[in-house]
């Protein structure tokens, strides 16, 4: 092999790695995504959530894009939207 033939190949290497690390984040994120898009999908009044700033609460109420959150003892109600939900308490069978 020659000097030329082998700096070819180094660059083809480094390439298929930065490219096959691009493809493994990318496929991550989407399926990161379709998770979030199917627990918001499965959202029903009654489920104990947290938010992505961390207030937690019962849902009260809930519209297309928006959520309506009872927090706290005096059951205070605060709106937010629907991907603003970070996780679900609430185990359902």
């Amino acid at each position: 092999m020659n000097q030329q033939t082998m700096s070819i190949a180094y660059y083809a290497v480094i390439i298929l790695i930065f490219v096959g690390f691009f493809w493994f984040m990318n496929r991550s994120n989407k399926k990161r995504e379709r998770e979030q898009l199917l627990m918001m999908d499965s959202l029903q009044i009654g489920d104990e959530v947290v938010t992505i700033g961390g207030v937690i609460g019962k849902i009260s109420s809930i519209k297309e894009d928006s959520v309506v959150i009872e927090s706290g003892s005096d059951k205070s109600k605060i709106r937010f939207e629907k991907s603003a939900i970070k996780t679900v308490l609430t185990v359902h069978e």
